[in-house]
């Protein structure tokens, strides 16, 4: 549990984070997870500014008179980080122009970037993304640019101060403040993040008693999707001012506000542009999935708790590759968790526009076709994190390396080696120069109920801390091996009237439709495309009294793109047709309440991981047994 006198900072009481971030290109990824990474490369991360205007060479974050607000640095946010991880020059020759323009832009009053834009907003995201360069380069202009900044913001905060977007998302640059005070230690910088929190939005107060409960029928920057998932980290970042209970428990309490009112199978909350309840024909946006990662990866390094990390791993691994194409030429703006077309027509969104959960370049607003790009990248590196105790916790399960130092400061390489979340053993080897004694932190997910650990074959004691962690403190020698069993098994997640989800281990299944894509407008490197079922949808599943029975599960190798129709697992159940569930406003109707009675043949039906189904149903009716 969080020991509040254990994470003071003595200078003056600030609350640090239990757990605190490697720098960027300590986690180098592995594995299924790099061929994520490099589909990405080769798709619309590497090619983007050859294909779309906004961030191509006139830029005004290259000094054009093109784009100057958000999209650029947006870009950058999940650019920098994916061509460190991957050591591509190409793409780290991408990333320096946009570096050195910005890095010249500071005027000698500190302030930077487009001279046609001083809005604060923007400059947070460029902020975040030369905090992940300076880690990733040890560039030593990032610390005193970012003083300077600062100092000018300070000067002029009060006159100038948050408005709209900044003061949804003060919290990105209370942030940034912190990152840097860490390096500096200089008080003044906590008296700019006091002067910003009380500028921001008081999310602290929204998620303690939050009061949106209903589909939301008109703009307000408190139920914006976007600004929603980007301010769940807020009470936390604002607890490394107060310390207060308020802020500790905020953040917690918003996310289980927000799943009961407007909660999705797929781990994320519904916002077709506002917050729109939990019908699972509702859309969430590409842009809130990867924000929404990343405040839980913030709130995970903060808090110290498995939680956060659960919900983590089941955005990443569902939610996140489900957006996107499998080649990674296309995205949605708005996902459905019951999607059965992706068609230019209209539908019951919010707000978004009829071409919004077609796969495109720029599918309605652009804003995800700049942002999409940090999921993968972030996450892969925050998968482990540093201890108070100078020892390492896992916060997610996936093929890696780690060095770092550990204990009094010695080398430590460790590598993973895994095919999770796709099957449940993780092999864990540490290679070190020497004996050196430090804690791992191995996180049991809250989904598996009996873990095996083993270390060099002899077993340790896998009951995880109310955390979710199970700690090893050892000396660790050279060659050292965990290994991890996390047992896997079908279970129902419940949803509205009487409807399941079927998840096994992190991973949600949902019903293979057979897709037909085809272009619509666009280019022939990021071409618009619907995609519309050639196999009926409309199904009710049949269970039975023991779950097992229900399904058989189907394996094979993991290939370059797990996340696609040729999933390397997959599971076969019995279900029934219903004929009275049809489609409204162009999407699939609402379910009907379960037990359902339905006449039809018994079929099978293959259900694959959410993330491989382009279309699906992944909320599924009942049908009654009559036996």
């Amino acid at each position: 549990m969080l020991d509040i006198e254990n994470v003071m900072d003595e200078k003056r009481k600030v609350h640090n984070g239990v757990f605190s971030e490697l720098p960027l290109g300590s986690i180098k990824p592995k594995g299924w997870l790099k061929d994520q990474l490099i589909i990405q490369a080769e798709g619309m991360t590497g090619k983007l500014e050859e294909y779309w205007d906004d961030v191509g060479p006139n830029s005004g974050w290259k000094g054009g008179s093109g784009e100057s607000w958000e999209r650029g640095p947006y870009y950058l946010d999940g650019l920098v980080p994916l061509a460190y991880l991957l050591e591509y020059e190409e793409l780290i020759n991408k990333v320096k122009p946009w570096i050195e323009w910005t890095l010249s832009s500071q005027l000698p009053s500190g302030q930077f970037g487009p001279k046609s834009n001083d809005d604060w907003w923007s400059r947070m995201v460029m902020l975040k993304v030369l905090i992940q360069y300076e880690e990733a380069t040890g560039d030593s202009r990032i610390v005193p640019f970012m003083k300077k900044y600062f100092e000018y913001q300070k000067s002029k905060i009060n006159s100038q101060p948050l408005k709209e977007w900044g003061e949804a998302r003060g919290g990105e640059n209370i942030l940034c403040i912190q990152w840097l005070y860490q390096k500096i230690k200089e008080d003044w910088l906590l008296t700019l993040a006091d002067i910003i929190a009380k500028q921001t939005i008081d999310w602290s107060s929204i998620y303690s008693n939050f009061p949106f409960w209903r589909y939301q029928t008109r703009f307000d920057h408190r139920v914006h999707v976007v600004n929603v998932a980007m301010s769940l980290k807020y009470p936390a970042v604002h607890y490394f001012l107060t310390g207060s209970e308020k802020d500790r428990t905020a953040s917690r309490k918003g996310i289980e506000s927000l799943m009961l009112y407007h909660g999705q199978v797929n781990g994320m909350f519904s916002g077709d542009e506002w917050l729109a309840g939990t019908h699972p024909s509702q859309g969430v946006e590409l842009c809130a999935v990867v924000e929404y990662m990343y405040s839980l990866e913030t709130l995970a390094r903060i808090f110290g708790s498995g939680y956060f990390a659960d919900i983590l791993e089941k955005v990443a691994f569902n939610a996140l590759p489900a957006t996107i194409s499998p080649d990674w030429h296309g995205h949605q703006y708005d996902q459905q968790a019951n999607q059965v077309l992706c068609t230019q027509a209209r539908r019951n969104w919010t707000l978004n526009g009829d071409e919004s959960n077609m796969f495109g370049l720029e599918p309605n607003f652009g804003c995800c076709t700049a942002n999409m790009h940090q999921g993968w990248p972030k996450f892969t590196a925050r998968l482990w994190m540093k201890t108070k105790d100078n020892g390492l916790a896992v916060i997610s399960y996936a093929p890696c390396q780690i060095q770092t130092e550990v204990g009094s400061g010695e080398q430590v390489s460790i590598k993973v080696e895994t095919q999770y979340p796709f099957e449940q053993a993780v092999k864990i080897t540490l290679n070190t120069s020497r004996s050196v004694l430090f804690p791992i932190k191995l996180r049991i997910p809250e989904w598996c109920t009996s873990s095996n650990i083993t270390i060099n074959s002899t077993s340790k004691c896998s009951t995880a801390d109310p955390d979710g962690y199970v700690t090893i403190t050892r000396e660790w020698k050279n060659g050292d091996q965990i290994l991890i069993e996390f047992p896997m098994q079908f279970s129902l997640v419940h949803r509205g009237d009487n409807a399941v989800g079927i998840q096994r281990g992190p991973l949600l299944y949902a019903l293979k439709v057979e897709e037909h894509w085809r272009k619509r407008s666009g280019n022939d490197m990021f071409p618009n495309q619907e995609v519309v079922p050639k196999s009926p949808w409309n199904y009710g599943l049949i269970l039975d009294e023991q779950l097992e029975n229900s399904f058989q599960l189907l394996t094979e190798a993991v290939g370059k793109q797990p996340f696609s129709q040729s999933s390397p697992i997959r599971a076969i159940a019995k279900a029934r047709r219903i004929p009275q569930w049809q489609l409204e406003k162009n999407s699939a109707g609402t379910l009907p309440i379960s037990p359902v009675v339905s006449h039809e043949p018994e079929e099978d039906i293959m259900l694959i991981p959410y993330g491989a189904a382009r279309l699906r149903i992944a909320e599924f009716p009942v049908i009654e047994n009559r036996s």
